[in-house]
């Protein structure tokens, strides 16, 4: 079951700390280069001018804790790499209560949690507990250690293009950057590896599929700021894939202006597999998508998710952990957005070759027969022949005769096997 597969690479990859740079993103994507051999992988050094933006020193970190009055390590990173702030500097001191508190991260109403926080471009320390546990720390002094380094170093990561017939593009996005976070992170690039075995697997490709696993928002920009004029040039669709993994409801996030053939095949698709899902505006956008929409980029990406990032109780704590994503949930995540990228394979104008309607019962495509009720597909060639004018394409008449694309994909290559329909560029 391919589920439980995307599920087991889920976990392979869960125990790495991960940033926006070092050799957490490395490791990871050695693991899915495994599955994805034909994946390059790319560095951009510190400092190196990304549009607004620039690369930032690399981090990595060897070990973090802290050690409480009573000799007690009661902070540890080796236990759970979320208690340490991500890009923390260096620090190897003994502190009062009192400060320690000022670099402690907590949620007051999760008593349970351990929350998820970053300091990317500003030099700090910290560490993250649960609000439980910082309630029971006591006056005294606390040793605070962390073997952590800021260097000069590179931003990594990992892109394939899948080549089809055609230049045109599609992409999927997804990012690599959380350490210990399941859906949120880890469920992206999972269900995306996935996808692009699928792809690579299939014997004829029309389109070309761009696939990256990059660093979010910096990562993105940065990919951006190498890639902008072909991407421009040649995406039609795309997708950022992210919490995807778990099995509560469905999510879509549009692209900025809503009407491009990504959204319109994403809504059609859910809706066509009658799947219950949220529909957000592009204002409660938060991920990868606001590069890729931004203005002069522009760009056809929207989101499927299951449970929305900042939606959900869990997202950026400890509680999003293997006990929130499912192999069901993935599948589904893995099944909806492989049939979007069906859909736009086979999407295309059509128009019939004959003037008025053609006589189908000669080519044994309609019976001979008249009857009060037509059946399903004697309805849906009728009503599949009367929109064919070349000026909509196929998702644009699934729509309005209210049938799912694959549905109505067979109908067009026995019409064309007939020469009733010819595909207009």
């Amino acid at each position: 079951m391919i589920g439980l597969e995307i599920f087991n690479l889920v976990q392979e990859m869960y125990p790495i700390c991960r940033s926006i740079t070092g050799n957490g993103v490395r490791d990871t994507l050695d693991i899915i280069k495994k599955h994805i051999p034909g994946l390059k992988i790319f560095e951009i050094a510190t400092g190196t001018n990304v549009f607004d933006w620039a690369i930032p020193k690399e981090w990595n970190v060897k070990d973090a804790y802290v050690i409480d009055p009573d000799g007690k390590k009661i902070i540890d990173f080796q236990k759970s790499n979320i208690h340490l702030v991500g890009y923390s500097i260096p620090i190897n001191s003994v502190v009062s209560l009192k400060e320690l508190q000022d670099h402690l991260h907590s949620i007051p109403e999760q008593p349970d949690a351990i929350p998820y926080v970053t300091s990317y471009y500003e030099e700090r320390w910290g560490f993250c507990i649960s609000e439980k546990q910082r309630k029971s720390l006591r006056a005294g002094d606390y040793y605070v250690y962390i073997d952590s380094s800021l260097t000069e170093g590179s931003l990594t990561y990992g892109e394939i293009i899948i080549p089809g017939e055609r230049k045109q593009e599609i992409l999927l996005s997804t990012y690599i950057c959380h350490p210990s976070l399941a859906n949120d992170n880890l469920s992206g690039p999972a269900v995306t590896t996935y996808l692009a075995k699928y792809l690579m697997d299939l014997k004829y490709r029309k389109y070309t599929y761009r696939i990256i696993f990059i660093p979010e928002t910096i990562g993105a920009i940065a990919y951006l700021s190498k890639n902008l004029e072909v991407m421009r040039k040649n995406t039609i669709a795309g997708f950022n894939i992210t919490c995807i993994g778990d099995d509560r409801t469905y999510s879509f996030l549009p692209s900025r202006h809503g009407n491009t053939l990504a959204d319109r095949t994403a809504l059609h698709v859910m809706e066509k597999m009658n799947l219950k899902y949220i529909k957000y505006s592009y204002l409660e956008r938060g991920s990868d998508e606001r590069q890729y929409c931004s203005p002069g980029i522009d760009l056809p990406i929207v989101s499927i998710m299951r449970s929305k990032y900042g939606e959900y109780p869990e997202y950026h704590t400890s509680l999003d952990n293997l006990n929130l994503v499912t192999a069901s949930g993935l599948m589904g995540g893995y099944e909806v957005l492989k049939t979007c990228l069906d859909c736009i394979k086979n999407n295309e104008k059509l128009k019939t070759t004959v003037l008025g309607e053609p006589q189908l019962g000669k080519r044994g495509l309609y019976p001979t027969l008249s009857i009060k009720n037509k059946n399903k597909y004697e309805k849906n060639i009728i009503d599949l022949l009367a929109y064919c004018d070349g000026d909509g394409d196929l998702i644009e008449i699934a729509e309005k005769i209210n049938t799912p694309l694959w549905e109505l994909y067979p109908l067009v290559l026995e019409l064309k096997r007939h020469s009733l329909l010819k595909e207009v560029e």
